[in-house]
């Protein structure tokens, strides 16, 4: 009868995947935003040496 009890979810390994993907998610959005900072940077520069 207990061989019938089988869990379905496997907290462990659930935990590190979310915890995985929220680190990409954070560290892909600092990408961006440095890029982005970077563009305007790089543009206001480009408009004083005219």
């Amino acid at each position: 009868m207990k061989n019938l009890i089988i869990p379905l979810v496997n907290w462990g390994i659930g935990t590190i995947f979310i915890g995985v993907f929220a680190l990409v998610c954070v560290v892909l959005a600092l990408v961006v935003y440095n890029m982005a900072n970077s563009d305007k940077k790089n543009n206001d520069s480009n408009d004083l040496d005219i």
